[in-house]
């Protein structure tokens, strides 16, 4: 009968690790289904621990490290956010200066400015080069090269 406790312990960290996604509980999930397995055969609760912990500990160890590296190289990384911003063209409200500035970028205005002695006017058009918190660094499409869409620009890179 002490199978079924191990059975409800594996179920409950499934079903937890649903919420973490940390590949840490369906681990020791397994630890718990190879407790149950220990138990079904009749060992003692001693022996039943002891092989649950150890093949929690192997799982964690050996499994879970490939597991995330396999699941990491599979998602692929979506430019979203500011950085989903670089190398789009934004359109000038008001002169943008090394200082000062507003565009209108994905239908939202930002604060803006350029590199140093350059101004761009309002109506012109402007590529975003790089996001300062809030605040845009754009330049004229014709000095922002490879930052445009379809340019080559550096990619980001996974932490």
């Amino acid at each position: 009968m002490t199978w079924l406790w191990w059975i409800g312990i594996a179920l409950v960290l499934g079903i937890l690790e649903m919420v973490s996604v940390a590949l840490v509980l369906v681990m020791l999930a397994g630890g718990a289904l190879a407790g149950a397995l220990t138990a079904a055969l009749g060992a003692p609760l001693e022996l039943q621990v002891v092989v649950a912990a150890v093949v929690s500990v192997v799982l964690l160890v050996t499994l879970r490290p490939w597991l995330l590296r396999h699941w990491r190289n599979r998602v692929p990384l979506t430019e979203t956010n500011a950085i989903g911003y670089v190398g789009r063209s934004a359109q000038v409200v008001s002169p943008v200066t090394d200082t000062e500035g507003r565009i209108k970028l994905g239908g939202v205005v930002w604060t803006a400015r350029t590199a140093a002695g350059t101004r761009i006017e309002p109506g012109q058009d402007a590529v975003v080069v790089r996001i300062d918190g809030a605040t845009a660094l754009i330049a004229p499409p014709d000095l922002a090269t490879g930052s445009g869409p379809g340019r080559d620009r550096q990619a980001p890179t996974r932490p």
